[in-house]
């Protein structure tokens, strides 16, 4: 096994995506034609533009609600959309994402994630196996599943939620993709029955939360099921051809932990390589987002 040190990774390829400012526990970011200022519990410095300039720029911003992290509503100027569609567009990639304000401050993309749909895109068509398989493991609104689809992948696609897969088939559907397994499961569970029947993936993505619930009101922590669910990944993941990535938003979780934690699950794997993901806003200020692991023996 060969271990890169740790890296810090952005994606390269955004037009229609700008993250403009951050500081002050906010960001402004650009998805297409608007512009949404949002908190951002990271960004613990000062913003670059001055708060008449943020409040000029936005279209929407998010209030939290009182007490809460997460919850809350978006505060529209006249003319602001709730839905509109931003693309993805390389020289390999042609992807199309329907966007929406949540009541959670999210809008169905992780821009940051960029940077793996192009790694999924390389990987896949790399590979010496007709139409690999692909599973995308708490897969939220699909972007690594529309990219593997491109691809030429056999994409199986599992989310606990209802509404998340009719959003992900939405951004399939406006990709001009088809034929996406959806799968509405506790992500444990499924990958737990595919060990039992013998099933293996040339490809698996695995970007838990947290915290979260199973459809069933399975209970999902992250700190206590994460070593768990590698091990079992690890009995599904083809041994020959394969690739694996790894994303943790959890702020407890360093890259040496989850470096760990894959090594001991996947100790003959190779083309290792983790750190810290990133976005740099207009003025050259980090703002980190997670980390990630992933390897590909091509």
């Amino acid at each position: 096994m060969s271990t890169t040190v740790i890296q810090t990774a952005t994606p390269k390829n955004w037009k229609a995506y700008q993250l403009l400012d951050s500081g002050g526990f906010e960001k402004l970011e650009k998805f297409g034609d608007y512009i949404l200022r949002r908190p951002e519990p990271q960004a613990a410095w000062d913003k670059s533009l001055s708060e008449l300039e943020w409040q000029n720029k936005a279209h929407a911003y998010f209030k939290k609600d009182k007490g809460s992290q997460e919850k809350g509503e978006w505060m529209l100027k006249k003319g602001m959309v709730d839905r509109w569609y931003m693309p993805y567009q390389t020289a390999t990639l042609n992807l199309n994402f329907k966007l929406a304000l949540s009541s959670f401050k999210h809008v169905g993309i992780f821009p940051e994630q960029a940077m793996n749909w192009d790694f999924i895109m390389e990987k896949v068509k790399k590979m010496p196996v007709k139409n690999p398989k692909v599973l995308n493991l708490f897969a939220y609104t699909g972007g690594a599943s529309i990219a593997a689809k491109q691809a030429g992948a056999d994409v199986t696609h599992v989310d606990s939620i209802k509404q998340v897969i009719s959003w992900s088939r939405d951004n399939m559907e406006a990709s001009q993709l088809d034929n996406i397994r959806w799968v509405v499961e506790d992500a444990m569970k499924f990958v737990r029955r595919e060990a039992k029947r013998g099933n293996v993936y040339q490809g698996i993505i695995l970007d838990p939360p947290a915290y979260g619930r199973g459809p069933d009101g399975e209970k999902w922590i992250l700190e206590e099921q994460i070593n768990e669910m590698l091990k079992t990944v690890a009995q599904i993941l083809d041994k020959e051809n394969y690739f694996l990535i790894l994303n943790m938003y959890s702020m407890g979780f360093s890259s040496l932990i989850v470096e760990n934690l894959v090594k001991c699950s996947f100790e003959h794997s190779k083309n290792h390589e983790f750190g810290e993901l990133y976005l740099e806003d207009s003025f050259k200020k980090k703002l980190p987002l997670g980390v990630y692991y992933r390897f590909a023996s091509i």
